[in-house]
């Protein structure tokens, strides 16, 4: 608003512009070649804009860098507790001043401040004009009109939006674009493999489904599929939120949404992918195992057979740590989750993954192949997705792992 009242030179009082102070105790950060390209990218855009990169591969140094460059009051927003505790921990390693949290119970405002999104859009209309720059972490959940106002009551005329899956569709991307910034640096999880990520080794087991499961899901998509067809019909390029919207309004739309969901359940944990899976964790005995599920019920189920440590949403905090740690010290061999391990959780000690829940999206399916491919001396990672034959999860799992290709044979940036 400030910018487009002087351009048409409508004198104005801004008394919500940042507070202009040099905040000082920065150590030097040391960034790995790609980290320094993107900072530069971001620079050249004019500190306004996306970096896209996989998990594991040092998000958080680029935005520490950036913090300590700018030198003037920062605010960092993280969707999660867990990263709240674990950005503040980064921070403390090249910053000597004071680092506020907002959230966990903490209400502490400082010239860096890390804020959960909740508590930021709480606090925004106290805090929106502390700050110059604004780092947003899984900068994916904003632009969808849910808790975008967080950004909006910010004054920071410099943003930096992290992500390991920005998404692909326009409406999203173009919203970011006015929030945070358009992408301006993007590297896949091939072009880091190797060096700054681990090695690994992804292999789909196309696995058959019995008769009855084969009888139960064709019914479920004869009900499901006439109501999909016809949608796309009528609109080829809308969003699946867009066809759940549109279903909901008609009693045939909710039946095709109610199959649709129950098909996805039937292929969740078939019989061959329990076999499969029981299979994989005897081989691996030796390895440290996630496993990812499409929902907790599945989660469970695998604990249950299994005596694998769930890690879901029904976990407290303080057991879910518990867990995790005792994971990284090598007294628990496997872990299984639906999502809470897609975000936050830093568990290098992992190196084979075991995907059963074939629907999730590309976003959710990168997230989860990053868990394990934070590198250590000599790991090579091993993935394995478990799809159902001649099912919908075939070209969902052929789209998703495209998701790991390179980009480019060079780092990518716009500006």
């Amino acid at each position: 608003l400030a910018g487009e009242l002087a351009r048409r030179g409508i004198p104005f009082d801004d008394q919500a512009g940042p507070i202009r102070s040099h905040v000082s105790g920065w150590s030097s950060v040391e960034l790995r070649p790609y980290q320094s390209a993107a900072l530069a990218a971001w620079a050249v855009a004019g500190r306004r804009g996306l970096v896209v990169l996989p998990t594991g591969s040092g998000k958080t140094s680029v935005a520490i860098a950036a913090m300590a460059a700018q030198g003037e009051p920062s605010l960092c927003l993280v969707p999660t507790r867990i990263l709240l505790a674990q950005w503040a921990d980064e921070i403390g390693k090249v910053y000597s001043g004071e680092v506020g949290r907002l959230g966990d119970g903490a209400r502490v405002l400082a010239d860096v401040t890390i804020a959960t999104f909740e508590s930021a859009y709480r606090w925004g209309p106290a805090i929106g004009r502390r700050f110059g720059l604004l780092v947003v972490d899984e900068a994916h959940h904003f632009g969808k009109g849910v808790r975008d106002e967080a950004l909006e009551m910010s004054v920071a005329a410099r943003r930096l939006g992290l992500t390991a899956t920005p998404g692909d569709v326009p409406e999203t991307l173009g919203r970011l674009a006015e929030l945070i910034g358009p992408v301006v640096f993007e590297q896949a999880i091939a072009d880091l493999a190797g060096k700054w990520l681990a090695e690994f080794d992804l292999f789909t087991l196309t696995l058959p489904l019995t008769d009855q499961e084969r009888r139960a899901y064709e019914g479920e998509l004869q009900v499901y599929r006439p109501f999909r067809l016809r949608f796309v019909e009528c609109f080829p390029d809308a969003p699946w939120r867009e066809f759940l919207r549109v279903a909901a309004h008609t009693d045939e739309g909710r039946r095709a949404i109610a199959a649709w969901r129950t098909a996805r359940k039937i292929l969740s944990f078939t019989r061959a992918k329990a076999g499969a899976l029981r299979d994989l964790l005897e081989r691996h005995g030796d390895s440290r195992v996630l496993v990812f599920t499409a929902e907790n019920e599945t989660a469970y189920t695998v604990a249950r057979e299994h005596l694998v440590m769930p890690i879901t949403c029904d976990i407290g905090r303080a057991e879910r740590s518990e867990a995790v740690s005792r994971f990284a010290r090598g007294e628990l061999g496997a872990l299984v989750s639906s999502r809470v391990l897609n975000e936050g959780f830093d568990v290098p000690e992992a190196d084979v993954a075991v995907v059963l829940g074939g629907w999730g999206g590309d976003r959710e399916y990168v997230q989860r192949i990053g868990r394990i491919l934070r590198p250590r001396p000599g790991k090579r990672a091993r993935i394995y997705e478990l799809v159902s034959g001649d099912t919908l999860e075939v070209a969902q799992s052929f789209r998703r792992r495209s998701r790991l290709a390179a980009r480019t044979t060079a780092p990518r940036h716009r500006g």
